[in-house]
């Protein structure tokens, strides 16, 4: 069972999102983490373009947050979901790419419990210690609640709103605002559906310092939310240590979490949907007055190339098919097409 991200190709062009559409699929292709959600495959119709992706029918991070029970999560979640996400943060970073858009909404669960990061489309590669600014990070279709900066509003990084040049400083910051949200259901500097100015919250990012006003926040997670927000970048945790070591966790054995070996505390039930109403989802209403080229024909062509991602390469190794189908003292001969069609795949391997 997998999901399919379907991106309209008419809404795509008109914002003009077509460089971060193709981005987001070639990143998705590179990377390879039980704490990722992995690409599949990717094609596309007249209409969209498709990206098949990991399953993901827990619900995302937000949604545990505010419709599920009292605000907020159990500890002992905060704890393993922010394990879970940090490993996948970190096997990006090794790979020179930069998450940018960490929040609680973009992790999912799976239907064990385990959660992945999700959606790559801010996602940028800094290799050889470059860096990026905001000026040179400004797209007019990723901005979120209108937003002119790459990330949502709330959970970005005092270098970004400064426009200072930055890498993976921005998904520490962001990571240290997400696990105050999952222990306190609301923001470090913004209250949940608060009503400020986006200039009000710029100052708060800056100049304020976190308060811990909810019961529910202990002395190791007070310690490592500061650590995370610490508005100074050589200060803050993650940019030079492994966060996992701290206190924190000191209730997880992290080389079985990276194995994928420990159960998760709390998992989904599988006759519930954990997501709003279909009838509280935002219908878009059909894009007008928008024309395909040459150029979109062209790029359309470049994005549905199919994949050969390295988690499918693994279930084809280890359901044994790639071995059976170039196996020299296999059968030769009355080969139907189904199998020559699976060995024209495995070829690619």
């Amino acid at each position: 069972m997998y999901a399919c991200k379907k991106l309209d190709k008419k809404r795509l062009k008109k914002k003009g999102g077509e460089k971060m559409a193709l981005l987001e699929k070639k990143i998705l292709e590179k990377v390879n983490s039980l704490f990722l959600v992995n690409l599949a495959y990717a094609f596309d119709t007249t209409t969209h373009l498709c990206l098949v992706m990991s399953l993901m029918n827990g619900g995302d991070l937000k949604y545990h947050i505010y419709h599920i029970g009292d605000i907020g999560i159990e500890m002992e979640r905060v704890i393993h979901y922010t394990a879970q996400i940090i490993t996948g943060i970190l096997h990006l970073h090794a790979m020179d790419i930069v998450y940018r858009d960490m929040k609680p909404e973009n992790v999912l669960l799976d239907s064990q419990g385990q959660c992945r990061l999700s959606d790559l489309g801010l996602a940028v590669e800094l290799p050889n210690g470059k860096t990026i600014t905001q000026k040179e990070s400004l797209l007019k279709w990723d901005f979120s609640e209108d937003d002119e900066k790459a990330g949502t509003k709330g959970y970005m990084a005092p270098e970004i709103l400064k426009q200072e040049p930055y890498r993976t400083s921005v998904d520490w910051w962001a990571l240290g605002c997400s696990i105050y949200e999952m222990v306190a259901g609301r923001l470090p500097f913004r209250d949940h559906k608060e009503k400020v100015t986006k200039e009000e919250i710029v100052r708060r990012t800056l100049e304020d310092e976190c308060k811990f006003e909810h019961k529910k926040f202990d002395a190791p997670s007070k310690d490592i939310i500061n650590l995370f927000l610490k508005k100074n970048v050589e200060d803050r945790l993650g940019c030079k240590d492994d966060p996992r070591k701290h206190e924190f966790f000191k209730s997880i054995s992290i080389p079985r979490l990276e194995a994928g070996l420990i159960a998760p505390p709390w998992v989904p039930k599988p006759n519930v949907v954990y997501a709003k109403d279909t009838g509280d989802i935002r219908d878009f209403s059909e894009v007008k007055g928008v024309e395909f080229d040459a150029n979109d024909e062209k790029f359309f062509k470049e994005f549905s190339t199919g994949a050969v991602p390295i988690p499918w390469q693994q279930e084809m190794i280890d359901s044994g098919l790639f071995d059976e189908l170039n196996d020299p003292n296999r059968k030769k001969g009355g080969v139907d097409d189904d199998d020559e069609q699976k060995s024209k795949s495995c070829t690619l391997l």
